[in-house]
């Protein structure tokens, strides 16, 4: 009874704010995945124009069943990239797109994460010019917040990233360049520095280590970000210690601990 009536009240908090803010265009790069699914079928339901972004032919069906026009376009390829943006005419980016394999497969990850590198940099800066070019307002764009250099815990957002390291140093240096590009472009840029995901479509029932974040909360927080918040970046990871997300909680009036309910899934 707890969780539903914390679900009731997150939901109604998000939808008082947005009754206030004329609905606009969001376009949500990465609307297949497991946070995009997400997020795009809450977004839909508050009432936002939605158009999403996938690679996949197969998964624009999906996009449609849950109200989202479906845009088919590749990242790098920049001109392509360009006249959907300018087609969609959004006022708002939020950017999830990332290339990691099912549970973090650890027999794939050294070739995942030199894909998934080049998206967060090059892929960023072709979304980013190509939102800059259709008028874009505001981004918001999914970073990690397990990159953090060794020291004090729990880690707040000026803490520095461990771009050195020979086993995450490659993730850091790629969302360091994400986070400049979002946060330096002529709009407002919104970072949202993500725990280990966990739950429905992340391949981990249950929490995988430390700073860990639900993949229903990681979307809710990207869901209040399109409207919350002064540009700049935020960890957004349940409290256990390792991660401080106080400063999330208090922009956004986010709640690690949402949920969504069965039928909204």
């Amino acid at each position: 009874m707890a969780d539903v009536a914390i679900r009731q009240r997150d939901n109604a908090s998000v939808r008082q704010t947005l009754s206030s803010t004329p609905k606009t265009r969001i376009l949500v790069a990465g609307a297949s995945g497991a946070i995009g699914r997400r997020l795009c079928r809450m977004l839909v339901g508050d009432g936002w124009s939605v158009a999403g972004t996938t690679r996949s032919t197969d998964k624009a069906s999906m996009l449609l069943d849950l109200g989202v026009e479906p845009v088919i376009v590749d990242v790098f390829d920049a001109p392509s990239l360009l006249g959907v943006v300018r087609k969609a005419q959004p006022d708002i980016v939020i950017h999830q797109l990332t290339d990691l394999p099912p549970a973090l497969a650890p027999e794939k990850m050294a070739e995942a994460r030199i894909r998934n590198a080049r998206i967060r940099e090059i892929g960023t800066r072709n979304l980013v010019a190509a939102a800059i070019a259709a008028g874009v307002k505001r981004m918001v764009a999914q970073s990690i917040a397990f990159a953090y250099a060794p020291g004090p815990k729990p880690y707040r957002e000026d803490a520095p990233l461990n771009l050195d390291d020979p086993d995450i140093g490659l993730s850091a240096r790629a969302v360091a360049s994400l986070e400049r590009q979002v946060l330096t472009a002529p709009f407002e840029g919104i970072v949202l520095r993500y725990g280990k995901l966990y739950g429905p479509g992340t391949g981990f029932d249950r929490p995988p280590g430390d700073g860990p974040l639900h993949v229903d909360a990681a979307a809710d927080a990207a869901r209040r970000a399109a409207t919350r918040g002064e540009s700049g970046v935020y960890n957004i990871a349940e409290a256990d210690g390792a991660v401080s997300s106080d400063k999330a909680v208090d922009t956004f009036d986010w709640n690690p601990g949402f949920r969504l309910g069965e039928a909204e899934r």
